[in-house]
């Protein structure tokens, strides 16, 4: 799993590699200094002779200046080699959700995604950062505190042989047990972070509802589910400090015992034995390093398997081996096209769709409320990939273009409007980053959105909140229509993009998009049908099926549908007239 994530340290590759080689010359020093300490007892006390007790000490002190310094080091070097992982890590996860398509998307809900790229990477970093130091510090220092307690004595060494397989056998329960209460947890936190999102985006709405109460308690009630299962959790891991202490203890004094009887039967000398409690200590810190290491895995093995699930998805839309990079026309093409959310056998949302859009045609789309208007449209720049048939734009199946080619011929104002955080020229020049001043005014006059643009202190200046909360519906709308016109595309999609300004201004930017967008293919989608009833042709929708093509007046002559809706809208108009 970490072999898949380990180029993400890219360019602190070299920091990666420094902070283990300072860890190794660290303990190096720190597994000697005891055996100098020995002699300096056994020889130096033992004989009085000061000059050979100076020399020791003096080189047990330049030992643990040099070793403190390089920890220092090794510190540093594994914090900034952590981090850059952590931001490479959580770029390439940004980049492959970046190239997710709407089906890809579908799997994971935003929620979860923001915790990945979080909570799950700041895990992955912490265990990153443990792993290049502890886990090169504590098996070098283990192997080499091991070797040199046996050099002293290799009778009191076997002390070891009781208390390694306790700590084997207390970790193996660990971490069968603490890592699926870690999935859940996560998944907890997943929830958790949608009850927040889900908030603070209609926060709104909870006011407009007085819904206070229930939205806290609805949180208190998760953020508890999430303190429960990390307790759960918790329980298990916390075992792992008191039988890692139970066992340092217990051999603290079984070599105190056995060591202190070998003194007396004058096999092992006082500076050996202070020695090798030293070496205990490091062999048992070691052991302790490598459990807590351990136990960090097993919480972070939870959020790695969820990182490496977004980087192993694969990607729903791809590019073919030379891919066209220009579209010839914008006409628009379906052949018995068929669409399922669920792939080939899932429940078909779309079937049997044959129409023919010739250039620069305006096209109306009217159907009632999953009559798959939106989804028809989502085919042409491929936000989802039909699953039967064929869409083909300019002549040529939309899978033969490159998607950026295909894309910026299309310019689709989605049923969500979408805003960001920035000035409104900002995000306007989403729709061309090269565009000018006149470019963005002439747009924004089309879109009949100039005008209250103007009437802000700050005209197009004007920051945005995110998501363009301090403009009103409509506005909001204006101002995508703006920004799709600035990319002058082959075609324009509009998905009910004039459902939140009167029909008065509806009618004026129906006009200016005849006038400004000569050439363009408009497929517009609309409830009222006054916005679509001067469209070229109008397709009426029923259930994922064409019920109807036809102009205006010959649907109402032919189409039930249409006639029907029609009617209901003027009863509708008449009634408002007369109140």
């Amino acid at each position: 799993m970490f072999r898949k994530l380990l180029p993400y340290v890219g360019k602190y590759k070299k920091y990666a590699l420094l902070a283990p080689l300072t860890i190794i010359i660290e303990v190096f020093l720190e597994v000697n200094i005891p055996r100098v300490m020995a002699k300096l007892v056994d020889v130096g006390i033992a004989n009085r002779d000061f000059s050979y007790i100076l020399k020791m000490g003096l080189l047990m002190i330049l030992m643990a200046v040099l070793s403190l310094v390089l920890g220092v080091f090794a510190a540093r070097f594994a914090s900034i080699a952590a981090c850059g992982f952590a931001k490479g890590l959580r770029q390439g996860l940004f980049h492959k959700i970046q190239d997710f398509s709407f089906a890809n998307m579908d799997k994971f809900t935003t929620a979860s995604l923001v915790t990945r790229l979080t909570t799950d990477v700041n895990n992955a970093q912490m265990t990153f950062m443990m792993m290049i130091r502890m886990m090169i510090r504590a098996p070098i220092m283990l192997i080499m505190a091991v070797f040199m307690a046996v050099l002293l004595n290799a009778k009191l060494s076997l002390v070891f042989l009781f208390a390694i397989p306790v700590l084997g056998i207390s970790l193996y329960f660990i971490a069968s047990n603490a890592f699926p209460r870690f999935q859940v947890m996560l998944k907890k936190y997943d929830r958790l972070n949608a009850i927040i999102q889900e908030n603070l985006i209609g926060i709104r709405v909870v006011k407009a509802f007085v819904r206070d109460e229930y939205e806290e308690e609805k949180f208190s009630d998760v953020a508890d589910q999430v303190r429960q299962t990390q307790m759960k959790a918790e329980k298990i891991v916390v075992w792992n400090m008191p039988i890692m202490q139970f066992v340092m203890y217990g051999c603290m004094i079984a070599v105190s015992w056995f060591g202190g009887n070998l003194i007396i039967a004058g096999d092992m000398l006082s500076g050996e034995l202070m020695g090798f409690i030293s070496y205990i200590t490091q062999i048992l810190m070691s052991l302790m390093m490598i459990t807590v290491v351990f136990v960090m895995f097993v919480i972070t093995r939870a959020s790695l398997v969820r990182i490496t699930e977004v980087l192993n998805e694969q990607e729903d839309i791809t590019e073919v081996v030379g891919a066209v990079n220009e579209v010839a026309d914008s006409s628009v093409t379906f052949e018995n096209v068929s669409f399922s959310y669920g792939g080939p056998k899932g429940n078909l949302i779309l079937e049997g769709i044959n129409l023919s859009i010739r250039s620069g045609e305006t096209i109306g789309i009217i159907g009632g409320t999953g009559s798959a208007k939106t989804t028809l449209v989502q085919l042409i720049p491929r936000l989802y990939d039909a699953t039967g048939g064929s869409v083909r734009v300019g002549g040529l199946d939309v899978r033969d273009y490159s998607l950026e080619a295909l894309r910026n011929a299309v310019a689709m104002v989605l049923q969500k409007n979408v805003l960001f955080s920035g000035t409104i020229r900002e995000n306007l020049k989403w729709g061309d980053e090269n565009a000018t001043e006149e470019d963005i005014i002439e747009a924004c006059k089309a879109a009949q959105a100039h005008d209250f643009i103007m009437s802000f202190p700050n005209g197009y200046d004007t920051m945005l909140g995110q998501g363009g909360v301090n403009v009103s519906g409509g506005q909001k709308q204006r101002l995508c229509i703006a920004r799709a016109l600035l990319k002058k595309p082959k075609i324009i999609i509009l998905d009910d993009s004039t459902s939140a300004v009167d029909t008065e201004t509806d009618s004026k930017i129906r006009k200016a998009l005849k006038e400004d967008l000569k050439g363009t293919t408009a497929i517009i989608i609309a409830q009222r049908i006054a916005s679509v009833m001067d469209a070229d042709r109008i397709v009426v929708m029923d259930d994922g099926k064409i019920n109807g093509v036809g102009t205006h007046d010959e649907l109402l002559k032919e189409n039930s549908i249409y006639k029907e809706v029609y009617e209901s809208q003027q009863r509708g108009v008449v009634e408002n007239v007369g109140t």
